[in-house]
């Protein structure tokens, strides 16, 4: 099995911040990450309201230059998921898939949030198929092809501007009459003639070969009418839910799953603390995440010394 001082579970940008300030107070370190470091920075093609950027910078090169920073200070990251944390007084073992343990003084939660499903016919027969949730995972398969993405958030339109790098058409599919995203989103998405607005539509239904994703059943909501539309593949990005399967019900958590933490980043147990978009809070941005990864690493910091 193992051993470290602080086990952070999560690589986005609460996670890679927390690794930095742990590092920089010379406590062991290291960060399991299941994909790619970065979280939900990889998908957005452009950020402008992080400071130090004036000409913006894309969520991939930030992800980047945060990784790059972390390893410098001595970082291990570790691949993989976790399954479960088990609590034994102040150590906490953490199990990975594959039967891996490593056991931690003190455990960071900053493993963000996913994409919800949208629960229709088809969504489950055809992930893998041409039904993705990850842009930055799956775009490249489907260059020079006809493409939805399902939603109307801030995630939605930013994972439609990236697929633009790939796909001939991207429609983009909302069930209101209005996209909720940023007005400065609405703007840029604009910009982008692949990408065809498709409102006040519901997907009924996935359809496809057995093989492959050929095309999107959706039912007009003004009408009442059933329309098809063929694609090659369908993006889902309807809203977010916590990645907390592996502490579910050992931490204080609220109804929809986030984790409840005092500002200090503490949790109801001590000696794990939780930062970023796991965690109950008003606003769901890069910079806070940072912001709550660093005063995770420093609430870790006086709790390790105080063993």
């Amino acid at each position: 099995m193992e051993n470290t001082s602080l086990l952070i579970i999560g690589g986005g940008p609460a996670g890679l911040t927390a690794g930095i300030y742990a590092l920089r107070a010379e406590i062991k370190t290291a960060i399991i990450e299941p994909a790619f470091p970065g979280g939900n920075m990889l998908i957005t093609e452009r950020i402008d309201n992080y400071p130090g950027f004036p000409l913006g910078v894309s969520g991939a090169e930030l992800a980047e230059q945060m990784k790059q920073q972390y390893l410098g200070f001595g970082g291990e990251i570790i691949s993989g998921e976790v399954e479960d944390i088990a609590i034994n007084g102040e150590r906490k073992t953490v199990r990975m898939a594959g039967g891996k343990e490593i056991q931690a003084y003190a455990v960071i939660i900053a493993s963000g949030s996913s994409r919800q499903s949208l629960g229709v016919e088809g969504e489950e027969e055809y992930t893998g198929k041409g039904v993705s949730s990850c842009a930055i995972c799956d775009g490249a398969f489907f260059k020079g092809k006809r493409i939805a993405v399902i939603g109307g958030g801030n995630s939605a339109l930013e994972e439609a501007i990236y697929l633009t790098r790939y796909a001939e058409r991207c429609y983009l599919i909302h069930r209101r009459d209005l996209f909720r995203a940023t007005a400065y989103l609405q703007r840029e998405i604009k910009k982008y003639s692949q990408v065809i607005p498709v409102l006040s539509r519901t997907v009924r239904k996935i359809e496809g070969d057995g093989n492959r994703v050929k095309a999107l059943s959706l039912e007009n909501k003004e009408t009442g009418a059933t329309e098809t539309i063929e694609v090659d593949g369908v993006f889902i990005s309807i809203g977010q839910k916590p990645n907390t399967a592996f502490i579910d019900g050992k931490v204080e958590q609220n109804p929809a799953g986030y984790i409840i933490t005092d500002y200090r980043m503490q949790t109801s147990v001590k000696g794990i603390f939780a930062c970023g978009d796991v965690i109950r809070k008003s606003l769901y941005q890069v910079i806070t995440a940072c912001g709550e990864g660093a005063v995770a690493a420093s609430s870790a910091e006086k709790y390790l010394s105080d063993l």
